[in-house]
């Protein structure tokens, strides 16, 4: 039996894995993000482990037998964020997460120190990512800059606090900006000119990879025997990509979890940063991923869900489903920039937009718009990928369909016929990256990857509508338009500032 835990930027999921490689159980355990200042995004790791005793505690509960025979555990989580510890491996101050745009000044200061940066990590610098972050706390909190031992990705936090030891994966290092991502190996000039070196980092290894073993009073906590090995995990993402079985070039997925992304695994190191796509090492050795990536997704229609309540997602999702095509096409559009974006704009500073609002329009209308919104989001995405033109998937490639909003019918159904390509959600979509962890584990253990890194059997197929496709481009058409006719309006507060 194999334990994969998730840690999302939302929540805590852990799903357990038998053998024949069905899922037995999962739990799942809250998390919030705390927003102190505009732009800004927190979380104390504390919260993190207090969310996985909780889901171990239910997970216990549901499952006793098959978790008593755990062997080994694998670690998926939230990208970027930025743990500081100080001498006594102590947190020093709440995380920095991902979706955090305080650093968007420290990032054009990365790339003036490091000329190169781009073509060593394959990214432009974001403020997501941790590099920048730490360059914000040199200057706005240097006394606590200066207590800083080491920096870990929230992950291999929780891993430390399993296991004692400090490890981190080839593929969640990728989004720090301090990884040389062809070699697999930290960058020195990346790091000195955030002021840190090798010392502060973690060791890498591969993602398959042993990474610990369990610590005794842990495992006697949770009641399970000595000697419970730890993969070295991955970026959720990553760890997505394992959990449906892409792993040779031209496979990938569609996520719709709290970020929105496409991913495609390539057989090389493929940078592709003009136009703000991601370069990453894949999770698996000697392979990479372009990634595409929009700030927010799925939760993004949680929020419009929550606005114009009452109602859960599932019931707006419905009355989406039953709508006219004509009446589709007479709703807002929706800039779904909620928390500043990423690809293809590189915007911390971009904003959600309803445009072409009128009075007849009512919450079922604007719970279309944010799901076309994002779909257009993903599709620009999409798009950048395709323009790299690496070659290593033809444009009709079916992707997986994965992440918390895959299980909307109607979305799905939009998604494929706005990115002209099919879509196949697979079983268990919604727990990809927990899944692809508890791979992780089994191939620590010893499990070969091919047998352990199969694509999932499809809970359905969604393939491009020509009728919907017909409606969507001409809309799409004026949501391109959108952002560059608002970019002199949107305005990040200064650095440091409420």
């Amino acid at each position: 039996m194999y334990l994969g835990i998730d840690l999302g930027s939302s929540g805590v999921k852990l799903l357990l894995l038998d053998e024949r490689q069905q899922p037995q159980s999962t739990a799942d355990a809250a998390l919030a993000q705390h927003r102190p200042q505009p732009t800004w995004s927190e979380q104390h790791p504390a919260d993190w482990l207090a969310a996985l005793e909780r889901a171990v505690a239910q997970l216990r509960a549901q499952a006793p037998a098959a978790w008593r025979q755990i062997r080994g555990i694998g670690l998926s989580g939230q990208m970027h964020g930025a743990v500081l510890l100080g001498a006594q491996e102590q947190v020093l101050r709440p995380a920095i997460l991902w979706n955090d745009g305080r650093a968007a000044a420290e990032c054009a200061a990365l790339e003036r120190a490091v000329p190169a940066a781009r073509q060593i990590t394959g990214n432009r610098a974001m403020p997501g990512f941790t590099a920048p972050k730490l360059l914000w706390l040199r200057t706005h909190e240097p006394a606590l800059f200066a207590q800083i031992r080491r920096v870990l990705l929230p992950k291999d936090w929780l891993r430390l606090q399993l296991t004692g030891q400090a490890v981190s994966d080839m593929s969640d290092a990728s989004g720090t900006l301090w990884l040389d991502v062809g070699a697999r190996a930290w960058s020195d000039p990346l790091l000195q000119a955030c002021g840190l070196e090798r010392a502060h980092m973690p060791a890498l290894v591969e993602g398959s990879a042993r990474a610990g073993v369990l610590r005794d009073d842990v495992a006697r906590r949770w009641g399970l025997p000595d000697g419970v090995l730890l993969a070295a995990g991955a970026g959720d993402n990553a760890a997505s990509a394992v959990g449906v079985g892409a792993r040779t070039a031209g496979q990938g997925f569609v996520s719709l979890g709290t970020s929105g992304v496409v991913f495609r695994v390539t057989q090389s190191f493929a940078p592709a940063t003009e136009r703000a796509v991601h370069a990453f090492a894949h999770a698996l050795p000697q392979r990479w991923h372009q990634m595409a990536v929009m700030l927010s997704a799925a939760s993004a229609f949680g929020w419009v869900t929550r606005l114009t309540g009452p109602g859960d997602e599932a019931q707006r999702s419905a009355a989406v489903g039953a709508m006219a095509q004509t009446r589709q096409a007479q709703a807002p559009l929706f800039l779904p920039y909620l928390s500043g974006e990423r690809t293809p704009h590189n915007d911390p500073a971009a904003s959600g937009v309803f445009m072409g609002l009128r009075p007849g329009h009512d919450a079922t209308d604007l719970a279309y718009a944010v799901m076309e919104g994002v779909g257009f989001g993903l599709l620009d995405g999409l798009n950048a990928i395709r323009e790299a033109g690496t070659g290593d998937a033809d444009a009709d490639t079916a992707l997986a369909l994965v992440g918390g909003g895959a299980r909307s019918d109607p979305w799905a159904q939009l998604l494929a016929s706005a990115l002209g390509c099919p879509l196949q959600r697979p079983q268990g979509a919604h727990a990809a990256a927990a899944l692809g962890a508890a791979r992780l584990a089994a191939m620590a253990c010893g499990g070969d990857e091919a047998q352990w890194c199969q694509p999932l059997p499809a809970d359905a197929r969604f393939t491009p509508q020509a009728a919907q496709q017909a409606l969507l481009a001409e809309r799409y058409a004026r949501f391109v338009a959108l952002y560059p006719a608002l970019q002199s309006q949107f305005r990040a507060p200064a650095p440091g500032t409420a």
